[in-house]
Formats: C-alpha cells, sequence, structure tokens
C-alpha cells in the first residue's frame, strides 16, 4: 500500500511540474489529493480513490480557474500552442 501512495505522490507532483496554467495546476493537484484522501477514507479501496480524485480535480480546477482570471486582460495563444496574458483591444 505505501508503494501505491509513493507512485501516487510521485504521479500527482509530475504531472502539476507539466501543468501550462493555473487551471491545470489546480486540477492536477487536486485529483491528487482527493484520491489519497479518498483511500483514506475508503480504507484501500479503489472506489474512494476514484471518487476522490475526480471530486478533488473538480475543486482543483475550479479554485486554479478563479485564480488564473485578471480584470481587463484577455488570454491568447500563438501558433506553437503557448498561451500569453495581455491588455483586451478596445
Amino acid at each position: 500500500m505505501k508503494k501505491v501512495f509513493a507512485g501516487l505522490m510521485i504521479s500527482v507532483f509530475s504531472l502539476a511540474a507539466t501543468a501550462c496554467t493555473p487551471t491545470q495546476e489546480g486540477a492536477a493537484i487536486g485529483a491528487g489529493s482527493g484520491a489519497l484522501i479518498g483511500t483514506a477514507i475508503d480504507g484501500g479501496g479503489l472506489g474512494g480513490a476514484l471518487l476522490g480524485g475526480a471530486i478533488g480535480a473538480g475543486a482543483g480546477a475550479l479554485v486554479g480557474r478563479a485564480v488564473e482570471n485578471q480584470p481587463g486582460k484577455c488570454y491568447y495563444r500563438d501558433r506553437y500552442g503557448r498561451e500569453y496574458v495581455d491588455d483586451c483591444p478596445r
């Protein structure tokens, strides 16, 4: 069971490190945290991990999205897929 927790934590932190936006980071961290909490509450069952991960991902994405929004700023993506923030056109 300890190996499962260690593997899950490594996966979560790797995913969070590769996330581009605060929404993606929040979803990754929320999913990992929710899966760990769900597993602990369920007594090591897979169902608790899946449900906790899904709930955590949704909650983390909402929190990340709230942080990401900046009033008066627009989000753009260039032809290479990179995202950047700049003032909105008038």
